[in-house]
C-alpha cells in the first residue's frame, strides 16, 4: 500500500470493515486508520492529524459522508492515535468522540498532549501537526468493560494500560476481531514480524504482557493493527510476548556495557535494521524512543 489507499479487510470472518494509509511520518504501511461500515459507521482511531484529509478522502471512496459517521474511536490519546481527532470531529459533525476516561481532558485541551509529545519524539515532531481540542460535549468516556453501541454490532472496550494508562483494545464479536491499540505491538507487512513499541513515559513491561493475555482472552481470529494493518492471529501474540521481554533485556544489557544511556540510545538507532523498511529517519527516530521507554522503565523498577 501507499499514502491515501483504501484496502477491504478480508482477513478471517471480518467484513464492511476497510483501512486506510494515512502515510504517517511520511511512510508507506506505518499508520491505519479502521472504517468499519456498521449501521452506526465508526472510524477506529484517527491518525496523526497532518493528512486527515486522506481519511476524509476514504470516506468518499467509499461512499460514506462524513456526516454519516457516528463514532470516532480513539483507542488512546498519542497523537499518532488521536491527533486527528479534532479535525475529524469538524468534518464528521454527527460524530461522537469516544476516548479512555484519562485521556479525555487531553482530547478536550490538547496544549500539554502536544507539549508532552515534542519532548517524547524529538525530531520526529516535524511529522505531526498540532491537535485541534475536540468539543467537550461530543466526548463520551469508556472504562473497562464498556461497549459501544453501532447498532447491528459493538465494540467492547478492554483497559491495556502497559503501553499507556489511557490505552483501551477493542473486541468486535461481529468480526471475531481485535483492535489492538499499540498492546499488540507493531505488525510490518513486507517482512511479517512484530516489532516492539515500547515508548517513554509509561511504558511497563509487565503490564504490556499482561495485556496480550487480555488480547489473547477474546481468542480472536483477527488482529487489527494501527501500525500496520490486518493479520490472522496465528502466534503473532506469542511471537510478541516474546519480542517484548528479549528487547527489555538486550536494551538493559546493553545499558550494563555501554557508560551512559545516550550512547545505549544512539548504538541501537545506528544498529536497527528497520531503515530498510521505513527509511532511515523514522527507524532511527522509533528505535531511539523506544529505548529511552525501556530506559525510564528500568528506572521506575529500580526505585
Amino acid at each position: 500500500m501507499t499514502a491515501g489507499d483504501v484496502n477491504e479487510v478480508t482477513t478471517g470472518e471480518c467484513s464492511d470493515l476497510h483501512y486506510v494509509d494515512t502515510g504517517m511520518y511520511g511512510t508507506a504501511e506505518y499508520g491505519a486508520v479502521y472504517v468499519l461500515d456498521a449501521e452506526e459507521v465508526a472510524l477506529v482511531d484517527t491518525g496523526i492529524g497532518t493528512h486527515h484529509d486522506r481519511i476524509l478522502d476514504a470516506l468518499d471512496e467509499l461512499d460514506i459522508a462524513p456526516e454519516a459517521v457516528e463514532h470516532l474511536v480513539v483507542t488512546h490519546v498519542h497523537l499518532d492515535h488521536a491527533g486527528g481527532a479534532g479535525f475529524l470531529a469538524d468534518a464528521c459533525e454527527n460524530a461522537t468522540v469516544w476516548v479512555h476516561e484519562r485521556g479525555a481532558r487531553h482530547l478536550a485541551d490538547p496544549s500539554r498532549l502536544w507539549e508532552g509529545t515534542k519532548a517524547a519524539v524529538g525530531d520526529q515532531i516535524e511529522w505531526y501537526t498540532e491537535p485541534e481540542p475536540v468539543p467537550e460535549g461530543r466526548i463520551e468516556t469508556l472504562a473497562d468493560g464498556d461497549t459501544i453501541d453501532l447498532g447491528d454490532r459493538e465494540l467492547q472496550a478492554a483497559h491495556a494500560p502497559g503501553h499507556a494508562p489511557h490505552q483501551h483494545v477493542f473486541h468486535d464479536p461481529a468480526n471475531d476481531a481485535v483492535f489492538t491499540a499499540d498492546a499488540a505491538g507493531i505488525y510490518v507487512p513486507s517482512l511479517d514480524v512484530v516489532r516492539e513499541t515500547t515508548p517513554p513515559p509509561q511504558f511497563d513491561l509487565e503490564q504490556a504482557l499482561a495485556d496480550v493475555e487480555t488480547i489473547r482472552s477474546f481468542e480472536p481470529s483477527t488482529l487489527l493493527y494501527p501500525h500496520f494493518g490486518p493479520a490472522e492471529t496465528d502466534d503473532r501474540l506469542t511471537e510478541y510476548e516474546a519480542r517484548l521481554e528479549s528487547w527489555v533485556a538486550t536494551v538493559a544489557d546493553k545499558r550494563d556495557e555501554l557508560p551512559d544511556d545516550e550512547t545505549v540510545v544512539e548504538h541501537f538507532a545506528e544498529t536497527t535494521e528497520m531503515h530498510e523498511v521505513w527509511g532511515e529517519r523514522k527507524a532511527r527516530g522509533e528505535t531511539a524512543m523506544n529505548v529511552r521507554g525501556v530506559l525510564r522503565y528500568l528506572d521506575s523498577r529500580d526505585d
